[in-house]
């Protein structure tokens, strides 16, 4: 079981993410904001973080800047509905491991991506 750490300021689409996470018995953590996220990241260490890019107060671009400006080490899988390439490409610039598209068919994909990169980590 692993920590995960969800922020997205949709409410609709973090708990759909949350949803599909369990079933993999993960513990989750949640926040609605890159700025709640960060404190969150700091405080429980989550062994994977899914992060939206398009929120207010602080964006998902730069949750990955102050992850790197801070060194902290966390593998962060971006679920964005914006798929465009020169999105996830700047997400991969600024350390993303990976980039998914919000509208997943199905939650073993998820799934799938999050337990490659958690065992990847240990």
């Amino acid at each position: 079981m692993a920590k995960l750490l969800v922020i997205d300021d949709s409410n609709f689409s973090r708990k759909r993410l949350i949803e599909c996470l369990k079933q993999g018995k993960h513990e989750i953590i949640e926040a609605e904001n890159g700025i709640k996220g960060f404190e969150l990241a700091q405080r429980h260490q989550p062994d994977c973080i899914l992060c939206d890019l398009l929120m207010p107060e602080m964006d998902g671009y730069q949750f990955l800047e102050k992850l790197r400006e801070n060194d902290i080490n966390i593998p962060v899988i971006v679920v964005t509905a914006n798929i465009q390439e020169t999105a996830k490409q700047r997400a991969f610039d600024l350390g993303a491991i990976e980039v998914l598209n919000k509208s997943l068919s199905s939650s073993s994909g998820l799934l799938e991506t999050v337990s490659a990169v958690i065992k990847e980590r240990r």
